[in-house]
């Protein structure tokens, strides 16, 4: 076995196979954003839940209500789902908690397609939400209970393009079925739902369980199992192993067992609730969730020539952030800097889309400056916002109440969501207030507001072991001094003690806190 430093991500291959499968989970999501969002500009699919509108750009439109409901009611199912995901995670697997969402879209799917009562529509829309929530908190929970502390941002960069891929093959799918006169124009988009989930179900089978899940539950064995699979041949999986079961077991003797109240009564954990929590609300506080739901809608009434070719530019743009960001920023760049710097763009290009619609609506040349900003803004929020905001989220819990402030914090980000999207339509349909792109307006502010946050609140975890971040929250290091903390912790077994009065270690912020700590157990347990 080679030395560590000498490791190459390819020897870690079956751990990239099993978060390559489970970013299937946000692809599933995207699609499904990606799909409905341009059904509800589809003549086709207006024909039966919407009704005539001579005066408009496309000829036909959708009630302010029905619209509202269509795109809402998935994001409170996904609310719902993720609100209550640190309950169930107590007692039933990542994997398991999957598998049930994939057969639940199966479900929601099959009642969409079968009908065209809208009742119906509401509660497929609905329950397919639920299974959303899941599909996105579980996998996301996964990649960071199973991945190295060096990849772990990498992974959820690749979380967020495939979120972002799979709303593109979504708006292609409708620009390709958007022509047909009937109702296959989106009976067609529905049916490709059904492939993520069948495959996902089977490919789930064959990787293993969260290994920090199966230790919090007191299955070390297993989870020293799940290590050797997921890690090089020949890694000390022990050594981890142990790490994580004396992280578990501290936790336990400082507050006892876990219980939900914990993270708003601990002092310590009500800090790492609001952060991680505040963190992943940035994606809806940049106003993106009304640009990705209603684009081809949003679009077509501003009178921009095909709105559906125009929406899978703006995806694609959406994608060729995140792959720079992927090669580029996760191995130079530090989190609260590019926070900051996508929250000031992108509410930046919102007030100067705003203005630029304001002052001289419906225009040819006013359509092409709304795509180019916001292909400007979908690269942005692609690139420095929405893989940073989930990735801090998931990172600053503490594994004894990981699931259950993840599973808040996805909840809250979810809620934003469908605040957006069920507010949207009020302020851009041309039957309600038909502000159209003036609802910029509004997120420049709201963004700013999330800057500014950032600035004095995010701590810097990049690079960081989620052990180690236990314990610069434990000593209360404020956020701003993060990312010079050197950490001296050591591995002890669960029956030892810790000696505070142990000299810091003299590992500089480039050393690899994987070998740092394998170093530190080898030299305690010899």
């Amino acid at each position: 076995m080679a030395p560590a430093t000498d490791e190459k991500w390819t020897d870690h291959w079956r751990c990239f196979l099993a978060c390559g499968i489970m970013v299937l989970s946000p692809f599933q999501y995207g699609v499904d954003f990606g799909l409905i969002g341009g059904l509800q500009a589809m003549p086709g699919f207006l024909k039966i839940y919407g009704y005539q509108a001579p005066t408009t750009a496309i000829g036909w439109n959708l009630d302010t209500t029905r619209q509202q409901l269509i795109s809402s009611l998935m994001t409170l199912g996904a609310f719902i789902s993720s609100g209550t995901a640190g309950i169930v995670a107590t007692k039933v697997s990542r994997r398991y908690c999957l598998l049930s969402a994939c057969l639940l879209c199966m479900v929601s799917n099959t009642i969409m397609m079968a009908t065209e009562n809208i009742g119906a529509l509401y509660a497929g829309r609905f329950l397919i939400g639920l299974a959303n929530g899941y599909f996105m908190t579980f996998s996301q929970l996964y990649i960071q209970e199973s991945s190295p502390a060096k990849y772990r941002g990498w992974f959820l960069t690749i979380f967020q393009f495939f979120t972002s891929f799979g709303t593109l093959i979504g708006t292609i799918i409708d620009w390709a079925t958007a022509g047909r006169p009937d109702k296959s124009a989106f009976l067609i988009p529905l049916g490709m739902i059904f492939i993520v989930p069948i495959f996902l179900s089977v490919t789930l089978l064959f990787i293993p369980e969260s290994p920090r899940w199966l230790i919090f539950r007191g299955r070390f064995d297993d989870g020293v199992k799940a290590l050797a699979w997921l890690r090089p041949v020949g890694t000390p999986v022990e050594d981890e192993a142990n790490e994580i079961r004396g992280a578990i077991e501290r936790e336990k003797e400082l507050v006892g067992n876990a219980s939900p109240l914990d993270m708003f009564t601990n002092p310590i954990d009500r800090r790492r609730t609001i952060l991680s929590v505040c963190a992943v609300t940035l994606q809806a506080a940049s106003g993106s969730m009304f640009i990705i739901a209603y684009k081809a809608y949003f679009l077509g009434m501003a009178k921009v020539p095909d709105p559906f070719a125009m929406s899978n530019v703006l995806s694609t743009m959406g994608i060729l952030a995140i792959l720079l960001n992927s090669l580029i920023v996760v191995r130079f760049g530090k989190r609260r800097v590019i926070l900051m710097t996508g929250l000031a763009i992108c509410g930046c290009l919102q007030l100067i889309i705003a203005v630029c619609y304001d002052k001289r609506p419906g225009e040819k040349e006013t359509g092409a400056v709304l795509v180019a900003l916001t292909c400007i803004y979908m690269m942005s929020y692609n690139g420095m916002i929405a893989t940073y905001a989930w990735l801090a989220g998931g990172e600053i819990p503490c594994q004894r109440l990981r699931s259950y402030t993840f599973g808040l914090a996805a909840a809250v980000g979810f809620l934003g969501a469908w605040v957006t999207t069920f507010t949207a339509p009020y302020f851009i349909n041309p039957a309600s207030l038909n502000w159209g792109p003036r609802y910029g307006y509004i997120w420049f502010p709201s963004a700013t507001v999330a800057l500014i946050w950032v600035f004095f609140f995010l701590p810097e975890t990049k690079g960081r072991t989620l052990e180690e971040i236990d314990e610069m929250f434990e000593k209360k290091i404020p956020a701003r001094k993060f990312q010079e903390y050197v950490c001296h912790r050591y591995y002890v077994r669960p029956d030892e003690k810790i000696d505070e009065d142990r000299p810091a270690s003299s590992r500089n912020e480039k050393t690899n806190p994987e070998i740092h700590h394998a170093e530190l157990n080898h030299d305690k347990l010899a």
